[in-house]
């Protein structure tokens, strides 16, 4: 167990651009008002039991299907990297099924926009670089900020505004898209060897 705090602040730092929970308010206020009340505590909660079932297990799982961290890193880069162009583009390639925005507030938040795709791809690849104790914090810390921003979605959204919230966006997306570009290169040298 090596606990490093670089390590800690590096990995908050790739889960905080790929959750991207202050980009994701104008979402999540779509879904508040579609389908009610979004229960804050339920959501973090949930979404800290995917991300580090992920955390633990996910290794194994993707072992199954004889995969390993760096194939499944190098994959991962490209599901980050669009993501990236979704944030700074601000197109869709990921298409949101509308029957999942009527349902519980839990099934959208949690999953997939907290812990989705974006966010289990960064913790195998994570795994790839960093001790497991700092991703732990790492996730724990970022679950945290969505519980705040759960808690203080309106005011969040009030005080930033939409120019606010469309910077933020853009700037998180740069910043996704070099981490897309890292993971990608520093894996595919592994596989190539």
């Amino acid at each position: 167990m090596n606990f490093s705090l670089e390590e800690i602040i590096k990995a908050t730092v790739v889960l905080f651009a790929v959750i991207d929970i202050i980009g994701s308010i104008p979402i999540i206020l779509d879904i508040k008002r579609k389908a009610g009340n979004i229960h804050a505590l339920k959501a973090s909660f949930v979404s800290l039991i995917i991300m580090l079932l992920f955390l633990f297990f996910g290794e194994k799982l993707i072992s199954i299907f004889g995969i390993g961290v760096a194939e499944f890193a190098v994959a991962g880069s490209f599901v980050l990297f669009f993501l990236a162009l979704e944030m700074i583009l601000g197109v869709n390639f990921f298409k949101q099924d509308d029957k999942a925005m009527k349902t519980a507030s839990i099934v959208p938040i949690a999953f997939p926009i907290i812990a989705g795709a974006g966010s289990m791809t960064s913790i195998i690849s994570l795994r790839a670089e960093f001790d497991q104790v700092n991703i732990l914090i790492a996730i724990i810390l970022n679950i945290i900020l969505v519980f705040v921003v759960l808690k203080l979605t309106n005011p969040i959204e009030k005080l930033l505004g939409d120019t606010g919230m469309a910077i933020l966006q853009k700037m998180f997306g740069i910043i996704l898209l070099a981490i897309a570009v890292k993971l990608f290169s520093s894996n595919l040298q592994e596989l190539l060897t």
